[in-house]
């Protein structure tokens, strides 16, 4: 990989090994990093944090403005099915069979 390479994970945590992503930010080997989900959440006691080439978001790379468009309409969908007496599609709870 280049040394000019950027590392962005939007994955999944654990899918980057964190020690050596440190290093390699540390020793040049990679320009930068950005990460939106870790190995272990949330992020704390993490020698990444020290250092300016490494960014972070708090686990909301799925957050866009038409994603909460769509989960919005998807949540009063449900919410009118249920007050006509409709169980929800989406249902994770026995009581709402």
């Amino acid at each position: 990989m280049k040394d000019s390479a950027f590392i962005i994970n939007c994955a999944r945590g654990g899918i980057i090994d964190e020690d050596a992503l440190y290093h390699a930010l540390k020793e040049g080997k990679i320009r930068a990093a950005s990460l939106d989900s870790f190995e272990n959440e949330p992020l704390k006691d993490s020698p990444l944090v020290e250092l300016d080439n490494c960014f972070f978001t708090p686990h909301i790379g799925a957050s866009t403005k038409e994603a909460q468009i769509k989960a919005g309409t998807i949540v009063g969908s449900q919410v009118i099915k249920v007050l006509a007496g409709d169980a929800p599609d989406f249902c994770v709870n026995p009581w709402c069979k």
